[in-house]
């Protein structure tokens, strides 16, 4: 009896080593764990049939760990590969090309694939395997079968505002294949640079590739570091030398040339293609800025010749023509813009960027490729054969899919990793915006509003990382990891929201090859995070962790804490105002960055609270509740703590629960016109007992709020009710002579109190 336990524990043992998954990133659609182990060698014998080019990449990967012999001797080879015929009647054309298989025995590894392509894939999670079982020599047998559900699996990296030099870039395509992304979008113009040699006009990189100076530390600071910046551009023959390099990894470059605005670079080079005479120079500041290019024959014929330069280099079916952020100030003020309208019949300078745009088109679809630019291309109609890349929200998408046009999902709340990726004031300086781990990997990529048939309209995701406040390649390795690959999960079409404490574990399982690398990654999922959730009496601070939450130790007196203070057991009650800082511990060592959160309580604070309009998703952490949380905003740091609203007034009721004593209101908006920030224009305040009849008790103009600086605390006499309503209204569209012109402008509010 006592030896049949013994095996039946031991075939358990085995059944279970072998049932344990893979740490792959992203996970493949299919994964049958079998009987055995392949016992990785000193030299890894290698078929000569294999693939060349890509077999060389593997060779660079794993040379530091593994030796490698080629032989023509099937028999003796421990990795072949085996060339499928491809499809007569592909399902899915871009994903038969990506799809491969993988058979791994005790005596050798098969890779099956219809293309190079997708052997290459398969080389990917084949590195991933050997990197995870290198201490131990033992892989789990198993068969992998996997394609991408997504074609296009893209990041976006802005070499305008700060520059990266060819090696960096190259670094970066190598991160991209890593985690099988397809697509590398290369942003090379913009306001503060062009970065493209173009040899027909020496002038945009003689000129346009660098500025006086740049903007440092946070927007609202308004300092520069009168530096010169540049010339940094590449040459067209580093750019070859690039576009080789991704080929041979399989990414796609789509290069970026902005049009009609962001173009004060090249203004600065050749100012006879503004409305106005000039004279222009790159922008030293971040922001959006009225001087675009004016729609005239020049400027066309200017353009055209840019991009016969630049569909010579590069190969890629898309050309980005950006699209976004045209103010119409130029245009509105311009003799000749004004009687294009009239002699085209355009409704107005909306209709006139769509003219724009089409005549672009044209121009493109005749050297036998299409454009693709951000959602602003569908303003005034879209052009016909052009593709979106919804970046401001999901609706941009949604309109392209349903009108029959392609898109590429990019929203901001989840896809731009300029954001703050953890608690901002233990972070760096970043744009703004808050997007962590688990919120990327929790997008899903095919809008709930389409239809099945609308949905194949969707090409797939991407992340961009715009870099006003990246000034070098450490800090574009700390933007884009982890986080890339919770995108390259989603893009994969893997991703599995309900399950992501077991993403985060592959995660942190990839740190060591992220380490291997010398890799600048963000540790932000070691630090802790805090929740606030409302509770009879105020609030409740809740804190996680990645690791055993018995680690965290936390003080409520502002000092800091360390392994002698008090030890988290739950959620922190906050009923009165105090500042908690928290850290993890292991081994009686500090291990994470020390969090601080300060809260002010009022009479509002956990509160039941509604709003008539929704925030931005970009800013619409925590929702309407971060209204009421007890969490005064940061003016530095637009993460976390504060609603934005694009173009809509805030209106928000809080129900106090029973009467209540009051005679202060108080709130914050904010001012940062070159991020299109207005203070409000006007405030009311009022007060009801059944929460439908409402008597205004304070107001005020704008003025006031100016003064005020946009922190308002308003004494509203001696004051008993149950509810309190605060309308704030919106600056509405942002005048001529500001950054935006013409365009719905912020407004940013804070906490709600009353005192």
């Amino acid at each position: 009896m006592r030896r049949f336990l013994f095996v039946l524990s031991a075939l358990f043992s085995t059944v279970f080593h072998a049932q344990k998954k893979p740490d792959l990133i992203p996970y493949p659609q299919s994964v049958s764990m079998q009987q055995g182990k392949f016992i990785i060698p000193e030299t890894l014998v290698l078929n000569d049939q294999l693939p060349k080019e890509e077999t060389e990449y593997l060779k660079k990967r794993l040379g530091s760990s593994v030796k490698f012999k080629s032989s023509s001797n099937t028999a003796e080879a421990h990795l072949m590969h085996m060339q499928l015929p491809q499809p007569k009647t592909p399902v899915n054309a871009e994903g038969d090309k990506e799809s491969y298989s993988i058979h791994i025995s005790p005596k050798r590894i098969l890779i099956s694939s219809n293309t190079k392509q997708g052997y290459f894939l398969a080389l990917q999670t084949l590195i991933q395997l050997f990197e995870e079982h290198k201490a131990d020599k033992e892989i789990p047998a198993m068969e992998i079968h996997d394609q991408p559900k997504f074609a296009w699996r893209g990041m976006h990296l802005d070499v305008c505002r700060h520059f990266f030099t060819v090696d960096e870039v190259k670094q970066y395509i190598d991160y991209l294949a890593m985690y099988k992304l397809n697509t590398f979008h290369w942003h090379l113009t913009d306001d503060q640079g062009w970065r493209i040699e173009i040899k027909k006009y020496p002038k945009l990189t003689q000129i346009g590739s660098k500025r006086k100076e740049s903007m440092i530390g946070a927007y609202v600071d308004n300092t520069f570091d009168g530096k010169p910046y540049g010339p940094y551009f590449y040459t067209q023959e580093q750019i070859k030398d690039v576009i080789k390099y991704a080929q041979q990894r399989h990414i796609t470059i789509v290069p970026e040339i902005e049009m009609p605005g962001h173009a004060l670079s090249a203004l600065s080079a050749y100012p006879e293609l503004a409305c106005t005479k000039g004279p222009f120079e790159s922008a030293t500041k971040w922001g959006v800025f009225d001087d675009v290019f004016c729609p005239k024959d020049e400027t066309f014929t200017f353009l055209e010749n840019v991009l016969d330069e630049v569909i010579a280099l590069f190969p890629s079916q898309y050309i980005h023509i950006g699209g976004d952020e045209c103010p119409k100030t130029r245009w509105k003020e311009c003799a000749h813009c004004q009687e294009l309208i009239q002699k085209n019949n355009l409704k107005d300078e909306h209709g006139l960027q769509s003219y724009f745009i089409q005549r672009i088109e044209k121009y493109v679809n005749s050297k036998g490729r299409k454009i693709i630019g951000w959602d602003e291309i569908l303003e005034g109609g879209l052009a016909p054969n052009a593709a979106v890349m919804s970046w401001t929200g999901v609706n941009g998408g949604i309109e392209a899919a349903k009108s029959g046009h392609f898109a590429v999902m990019t929203p901001g709340a989840y896809c731009y990793f300029d954001h703050y990726q953890g608690d901002p004031q233990s972070e760096p300086n970043a744009f703004g915006g808050f997007t962590p781990l688990d919120k990327i990997y929790s997008y899903n990529p095919i809008p709930a509003e389409l239809n099945a048939d609308q949905a194949k309209y969707i090409m797939g995701v991407q992340a961009n990382l715009w870099t006003e406040y990246i000034t070098d390649f450490k800090q574009v390795q700390y933007m884009i990891f982890p986080r890339l690959m919770a995108l390259s999960e989603v893009g994969w079409g893997t991703s599995d929201p309900k399950n992501y404490k077991e993403f985060e574990n592959r995660v942190i399982s990839q740190f060591k090859v992220l380490d291997k690398m010398n890799v600048n990654y963000a540790k932000s999922i070691y630090n802790i995070s805090g929740k606030v959730s409302p509770a009879n009496n105020g609030v409740i601070y809740d804190l996680k962790v990645s690791q055993d939450p018995k680690g965290i130790r936390f003080t409520i007196d502002g000092t800091e804490p360390s392994i002698n203070s008090q030890v988290y057991k739950g959620g922190i009650p906050v009923s009165k105002s105090l500042t908690v800082k928290s850290a993890y511990f292991e081994d009686g060592k500090l291990k994470s960055a020390v969090s601080t959160q300060e809260f002010t309580v009022s009479k509002t604070t956990g509160k039941k609270i509604t709003l008539e309009q929704q925030p931005s998703e970009n800013y619409s952490f925590g929702g309407a509740f971060t209204l009421v949380d007890g969490i005064i905003g940061n003016i530095r740091q637009l993460g976390k703590t504060w609603l934005g609203f694009q173009g809509k007034d805030v209106v928000a009721t809080i129900d106090l629960g029973q009467k209540t004593n009051f005679s202060e209101v108080y709130f914050n908006t904010l001012e940062n016109k070159g991020s299109w920030i207005h203070l409000a224009k006007s405030a009311q305040i009022f007060i009801s007992d059944d929460g439908k009849n409402f008597k205004m008790i304070k107001e005020i103009g704008k003025d006031e709020i100016q003064n005020a600086k946009g922190k308002i605390k308003l004494n509203v006499g001696n004051q008993n009710s149950k509810y309190i309503k605060l309308k704030v209204e919106n600056a509405g569209i942002i005048p001529a002579g500001n950054p935006g012109a013409d365009s719905k402008a912020w407004l940013f509010v804070d906490e709600i109190g009353a005192n």
